[in-house]
């Protein structure tokens, strides 16, 4: 039998890593040395508080039936961290649900928010899943670019006023994945009066704000007056806390918005697994020393990566924030993909074609800091040794 598969499949674009992973697959089988800078997954382990966390409650037997809600007692670390890492006051239980990742935040928030033709106001380049979870829910993406000229951040004044008028959400991430552009208090306070000129729902993917470099501090768009009006912000422990298996994540923010989140959720999960939600409190509350110390690590391999970059000839600027760097494809190719599968067959170097982050990506490819300092400056000497930057 034939079968007719849902057309909402035909949404999406080609899987475009399957090329990639049989081509490292094809290699490994060779005996190739690899370096993977694809898929940014932190390569640091959970703080042992954490992990304990998570034991003790996994061997209560109770703890392994639904849940059915969030635990009163990590809707109340939530705003205790708030209060704690960014001076934010007021996130109170009625303002904060849980996600079993960013990404299953936002790739649902479109069926909760839009209807069929609603215009959504998308960062071009973005995270796959913004697309995606918007275009699940009817919505019809305007993409506001984020161009080299304009240090890859949000430009409000650049949106039309038509569009503005029509647009019914906003999704803004920063720090960037892929670009690594981080914002400022100035920036957050454009992008909010904006939201709140038009009416239009601030959706801010804040999964990164522990990993910012040059002295610059991450902050959450609470920080700014009158956030709590018109936003709502999906904040992640995956990436701070190095639990990305555990799908961890918040929607913080507008009661009305977390509700109708909260009643879409109630018809297709039974609720976060409790061993998780014991882990998550023992993050929101326990030390951050390691937060920093580790963003410092991320800063060292970013400066060797593109630093490296640069004294071989590759003109690659800094990435001020994210796990991510954004680098130009060099000068004699023309596809970021082509160019990724080059760079795997000579250099073995793994990287992302920027053609999957949407129609601006193309001519860029995205490198994740996952590698330890010293072997990400083996990568760059493979790269240097293969000759592709001289083709």
């Amino acid at each position: 039998m034939q079968m007719e598969f849902s057309k909402r499949l035909d949404l999406f674009g080609p899987e475009i890593f399957a090329a990639l992973n049989d081509k490292k697959i094809a290699l490994e089988a060779q005996g190739r040395k690899l370096y993977n800078l694809s898929v940014g997954t932190p390569d640091f382990a959970p703080a042992p508080h954490i992990k304990q966390a998570l034991l003790d409650a996994a061997a209560v037997d109770e703890n392994w039936k639904y849940t059915l809600r969030d635990l009163p007692e990590l809707l109340d670390a939530v705003g205790q961290y708030y209060r704690r890492r960014f001076g934010v006051e007021g996130i109170t239980p009625d303002k904060v649900m849980t996600f079993n990742g960013s990404q299953d935040g936002i790739g649902h928030l479109g069926l909760a928010l839009l209807n069929d033709g609603d215009t959504v106001l998308l960062p071009d380049p973005c995270y796959p899943v913004f697309m995606t979870g918007m275009r699940l829910g009817g919505g019809v993406p305007w993409f506001y670019p984020l161009t080299a000229q304009n240090r890859f951040l949000p430009d409000v004044h650049a949106i039309p006023e038509e569009v503005a008028r029509k647009a019914k959400v906003m999704l803004v991430s920063l720090p960037a994945n892929p670009v690594g552009s981080i914002g400022t208090p100035e920036l957050y306070a454009e992008i909010v009066e904006f939201c709140r000129t038009y009416d239009i729902l601030l959706v801010h993917d804040n999964a990164y704000s522990d990993i910012i470099f040059d002295g610059a501090v991450g902050g959450s768009v609470f920080n700014t007056p009158g956030a709590e009006e018109v936003a709502v912000e999906f904040f992640s422990l995956s990436k701070s806390f190095n639990v990305t298996g555990a799908r961890i994540s918040f929607l913080v923010g507008r009661p009305d918005v977390v509700a109708a989140c909260k009643k879409l959720r109630t018809q297709i999960d039974f609720g976060m697994f409790a061993p998780i939600q014991k882990a998550a409190v023992a993050a929101l509350l326990g030390p951050l020393e390691g937060v920093r110390a580790q963003c410092k690590v991320y800063e060292a391999r970013r400066n060797a990566l593109c630093g490296g970059l640069r004294d071989i000839g590759w003109p690659v600027p800094d990435s001020h924030g994210s796990m991510f760097v954004w680098a130009p494809v060099p000068a004699g190719h023309t596809s970021s993909m082509d160019f990724c599968l080059e760079l795997i067959e000579k250099a073995g170097v793994i990287c992302t074609p920027g053609s999957s982050f949407g129609p601006s990506g193309e001519g860029y490819v995205r490198f994740a800091l996952t590698l330890p300092e010293d072997v990400i400056r083996e990568a760059v000497a493979a790269i240097d040794q293969s000759g592709i930057l001289r083709a």
